[in-house]
């Protein structure tokens, strides 16, 4: 691994050169930096390569670096399972949650931004395309339900939806999962709303598939600090 700078810049010239044979454009592609398990030294040290949207999973993880860092410095996502007990918490700290991930959830999430007074929170539906035991998500016979729910909401902003699918060797062997998602999005959003698909292994797949939103940690920060 060379430094963060210049794994920083590498992953953008993958993402550019996976956009250009989809024959897409670049800057249609977020990346998220995927900071979990970092401390807030090390997103400084991204800040200061350019870097402005970072990827957590715990609140509780997350609280103290977005709170040390600035919510104004960046713009903080929560890519991980949302308790409903830290749904207050989340809703306070995140510009964007994309792991909404039942009705439930939705209904909590709507209730607190009204009692908080936040205005907007935009947010994706995390839909669970593998059945895999150890993920979250919506199955696809639950999403119509949540995604009409999401509509019509005060505060909620349906934005899109966000998939995790299983780790395969080869990033290819992810590329059906990728496809689903984006036919999921185009039936409910009219291929308007985000894809948050993609991570280090796999991303250059997600995008050629539609990604619009791509979550790197590895190949930015390299492995995991702490746990």
């Amino acid at each position: 691994m060379g430094s963060l700078a210049e794994n920083l810049a590498g992953t953008n010239a993958r993402i550019a050169a996976a956009a250009a044979r989809a024959g897409r454009d670049a800057n249609e592609i977020k990346l998220v930096a995927v900071s979990k398990t970092h401390p807030a030294e090390t997103i400084r040290e991204a800040i200061a390569a350019g870097q402005t949207v970072f990827g957590e999973n715990k609140v509780q993880e997350a609280e103290g670096k977005i709170v040390g860092i600035g919510r104004e410095q960046a713009e903080w996502h929560l890519i991980g399972h949302l308790q409903s007990n830290k749904a207050r918490r989340a809703v306070q700290l995140f510009d964007v949650i994309h792991s909404v991930d039942s009705l439930e959830l939705a209904r909590r999430l709507e209730r607190i931004c009204i009692e908080e007074g936040r205005e907007e929170l935009p947010v994706l539906v995390q839909v669970d395309l593998a059945r895999e035991e150890t993920k979250s998500g919506v199955t696809e016979e639950g999403l119509p339900e949540l995604a009409e729910f999401l509509k019509g909401c005060e505060r909620l902003k349906f934005t899109g939806l966000m998939v995790l699918p299983p780790y395969f060797d080869d990033p290819e062997a992810a590329r059906p999962y990728f496809k689903r998602l984006r036919e999921l999005r185009d039936s409910l959003l009219d291929g308007k709303g985000e894809l948050s698909m993609g991570m280090s292994h796999d991303f250059e797949a997600a995008i050629e598939a539609g990604a619009t939103i791509v979550r790197v940690g590895t190949a930015i920060f390299g492995e995991r600090e702490y746990k």
